[in-house]
């Protein structure tokens, strides 16, 4: 006995086209957004090491002169720890932290609030605060813990680990010879050579990270791109939604054309002439002087609804006159309900004067 495969109804549900415009913004609404949250942390850290190398010594200068203060105000030992001492310490503490702190913090801050606009830009929605059941499930959670992201994590972690181990292994054997030196020096010396090491450390590891950051981002992006792609199936359900059904929309417009035709069908005996071609084209035209100044077009039709036109004519005793050239002018220039165009009135005038010389007659 043989048996056939199918392969194609495995693959139905299978997520081969792009997100369209909707689902991107059913995702953003519900939080679900492409940023990568390594291009943040290193931007931040990148702009508070710079603010800190350009205020250090801003920084330096009122540290030195609060101990200056804090050692040169105490006359004895036993006024270090009077109340009243502890609390004005206390407090110029305080201050100078404060004053020494509050710019390096305020840059970080809004650092951190135009790297997450350039990314995201504005949204807020409370959609990820809303409690889910899948948090709380403990196979869901397992599931998380053994997950591709939970490994894409590890390895970026490990990667991160090796090469800065790399670069700090290689930047002190470079500068072991300042590095042992720095006891011998003069605290002024040490502090000047041991703030241009850090900055040069820190560079360094600013490189490195900036460099992980960037292919991070590139597979944010590319793994943001990837769950957010559609099923052909989705695709489909998705335009109903939004397009209507296609059989019933087609539906709708057959029966708006029928309506459209019975509605003509009924001016055709309120016509004074009709003008054919006269086996495939068939023109109704009425004139009421008090209503327009020119004839109008009450009906047209090719084929079979040409047919009709003229049954229905003969039906009511509606003169039917044969015309090729006026037929099908009027049938390709002018609409139902509108008047006949300038160009085509002294046609027209035969026309219907002879039709009123007929009716005369009888």
């Amino acid at each position: 006995m043989e048996f056939k495969i199918q392969l194609q109804l495995f693959a139905e549900g299978e997520k081969t086209e792009k997100a369209t415009p909707k689902k991107r913004r059913e995702a953003r609404e519900e939080g679900q957004v492409f940023q990568s949250k390594e291009i943040s942390s290193v931007f931040i850290l990148l702009i508070s090491f710079l603010a800190f190398n350009i205020l250090g010594k801003f920084i330096l200068k009122n540290l030195i002169e609060l101990m200056k203060y804090l050692f040169s105000s105490f006359q004895n030992l036993d006024d270090i720890f009077t109340q009243d001492n502890i609390r004005i310490k206390f407090l110029s503490i305080i201050a100078v932290f404060l004053k020494v702190s509050s710019p390096i913090l305020i840059t970080t801050y809004f650092a951190s609030l135009i790297i997450n606009y350039l990314q995201v830009g504005f949204l807020f929605t409370t959609k990820p605060l809303e409690p889910k059941f899948s948090r709380i499930n403990p196979i869901e959670g397992f599931k998380r813990i053994f997950s591709k992201k939970a490994f894409v994590e590890l390895g970026k972690s490990i990667i991160k680990i090796l090469l800065i181990g790399y670069v700090a292994y290689s930047f002190i054997k470079k500068r072991i010879g300042i590095l042992v030196n720095l006891p011998s020096m003069a605290p002024i010396q040490i502090l000047k050579n041991f703030s241009n090491l850090s900055f040069q450390f820190g560079i360094r590891i600013l490189g490195v990270l900036l460099v992980v950051s960037a292919l991070d981002y590139f597979y944010q992006w590319w793994d943001y791109e990837k769950n957010l792609m559609m099923s052909k199936e989705e695709l489909k359900e998705e335009f109903k939604q939004t397009e209507g059904d296609p059989l019933l929309k087609s539906k709708i417009r057959e029966k708006q054309r029928k309506m459209a035709f019975n509605r003509m069908m009924q001016e055709v005996p309120k016509a004074d002439v009709i003008v054919t071609n006269p086996t495939h084209i068939a023109v109704a035209l009425k004139y009421d002087q008090e209503l327009n100044f020119a004839p109008i077009v009450v009906a047209k039709g090719a084929d079979i609804i040409a047919e009709n036109i003229k049954k229905t004519g003969k039906e009511n005793s509606i003169p039917i006159v044969e015309n090729k050239p006026l037929a099908r002018a009027i049938y390709e220039t002018v609409d139902v309900g509108d008047i006949i165009p300038e160009e085509l009135y002294e046609t027209v005038a035969e026309v219907l004067a002879y039709v009123y010389s007929l009716k005369d007659k009888f």
